[in-house]
C-alpha cells in the first residue's frame, strides 16, 4: 500500500471517532501509516495498520502493554482514545478492503533523533532497562498475544522482514562473508538460550526515532513491533543503520552506562553485544530489500549490503570489535 492508500483508510476511520470534519496530515509511513488528525479543538494521532501484519488480538495486546507501562512504571507512553462505541481498535473499510485503526493522544515535542540536546543515549539505556524491569514483574492478561523475534523469524526461510540475500547490490563474495557471520550468530544465540532472565517482551525498535522529548519529559512511542525476544535485541536496535560507523561503539557505551544504572547486565550478556548488533544489521539488510520505497532504501540501498559485509568481517575476525562491553563490565565490578 502507498501513503495515499493509508490516507484513504484514515479518512474512512474518522466517523468511528465522530471526527468526520477533521483534517488528516501524514506524519510517517513505514510498516503503518501515522497521521495527525485535527479539528478546531482536537489534535490526535491516528494509526492505520498494514493489512495482515497484526491480528486484532495482537494490536489489543500491544495496547494492553502500553497501558500497563504508563500506569505501573515511570515510563510515559501515548494513551489510546476509544472510538464512540468504546472500541480501542476499529476496522476502516473501503469496499472489500479493511485496515485496523487506532487513535492516540497527541504527544507534543520533538523526535529525539532530530534534536539530541534534550536526551542522551544513556537516558535511552535507562529507559530500556526500566522497560525490561517492568516486563519481568508484569503478568500479561489472558489472551495476550504478540509474535516472537527469534532465530527463525529473524533469519529463517520465512523471516518477518525478508531475506538479506535479496538485498540490492549484494555481491557474491560479500554474500559468502555474511553467510559465515549468520552461522556464527545462530551458533552463539543457540548456546545463549532463551531463559527468562534474557528473553521476554521487548519494544524491538527502541531507538531515538521512537522517543518524543518535550520540556524534559520523554515519551516512548511506536510499540508496533513489540514481541517476545532477547532483551539485548533492544540494544541492537539503538544503532540501526549505522552499525558500521565509528559512532556506533560510542553510542553502545553510553547506552550501557544508563542501562546498568537501572538493571545490571551480567558478563554473559555483555559478551553477546556484538552478536546482537550484527543480527540487527542482517535484519535491516533484509528490510531494505523488502521496502524499496522507504527512505533508508532510497538513500542507503546501493551500499548497505557492502557495509553489512564489512561489519561481518569485523564480527568474524576482530576480537576487539565492540569490546566496550567488557570495559564497562569491569568498571562496574570495581565500584
Amino acid at each position: 500500500m502507498t501513503a495515499a492508500d493509508y490516507e484513504r483508510f484514515a479518512y474512512a476511520a474518522l466517523a468511528h471517532y465522530q471526527l468526520d470534519s477533521a483534517t488528516v496530515t501524514l506524519l510517517s509511513f513505514s510498516e503503518n501509516g501515522t497521521f495527525l488528525v485535527e479539528t478546531d479543538n482536537r489534535r490526535e494521532v491516528l494509526r492505520v495498520h498494514r493489512p495482515g501484519y497484526h491480528s486484532l488480538a495482537a494490536v489489543e495486546s500491544e495496547l494492553d502493554w502500553m497501558d500497563s507501562v504508563r500506569r505501573d512504571s515511570a515510563i510515559a507512553t501515548p494513551q489510546v482514545i476509544p472510538a464512540a462505541d468504546g472500541r480501542r481498535v476499529v476496522e476502516a473499510r473501503i469496499g472489500d478492503d479493511v485496515c485496523l485503526v487506532d487513535l492516540f493522544t497527541f504527544v507534543p515535542g520533538t523526535i529525539a533523533e532530530e534534536d539530541v540536546t534534550g536526551i542522551s543515549f544513556s537516558d535511552l539505556g535507562a529507559i530500556t532497562a526500566s522497560l525490561h524491569e517492568h516486563v519481568q514483574n508484569w503478568c500479561p492478561p489472558a489472551g495476550f498475544t504478540r509474535f516472537r523475534w527469534d532465530l527463525e523469524t529473524m533469519l529463517g526461510a520465512g523471516a518477518r522482514w525478508g531475506d538479506w540475500r535479496d538485498a540490492p547490490a549484494l555481491r557474491v563474495a560479500d554474500a559468502e562473508t555474511i553467510e559465515a557471520a549468520e552461522r556464527k550468530i545462530v551458533d552463539r544465540l543457540t548456546r545463549y538460550g532463551t531463559g527468562p532472565d534474557r528473553f521476554g517482551l521487548v519494544h524491538a525498535d527502541l531507538r531515538m526515532s521512537n522517543l518524543m522529548v518535550h520540556e524534559g519529559k520523554i515519551t516512548v512511542i511506536d510499540f508496533d513491533d513489540c514481541g517476545w525476544s532477547w532483551f539485548l535485541a533492544d540494544l541492537g536496535a539503538v544503532v540501526s543503520f549505522i552499525e558500521d560507523t565509528p559512532e556506533a561503539q560510542h553510542i553502545v557505551e553510553d547506552w550501557l552506562t544508563g542501562y546498568q544504572q537501572v538493571r545490571p547486565m551480567p558478563p554473559a550478556d555483555l559478551a553477546e553485544i556484538p552478536t546482537f548488533v550484527m543480527l540487527r544489521r542482517l535484519m535491516l539488510t533484509a528490510w531494505i530489500g523488502t521496502h524499496p520505497d522507504s527512505e533508508p532504501a532510497r538513500t542507503l540501498g546501493d551500499r548497505f549490503a557492502a557495509g553489512t559485509a564489512e561489519l561481518a568481517r569485523a564480527y568474524l575476525d576482530d576480537p576487539r570489535w565492540f569490546e566496550v562491553g567488557t570495559a564497562i563490565s569491569t568498571a562496574h565490578s570495581t565500584t
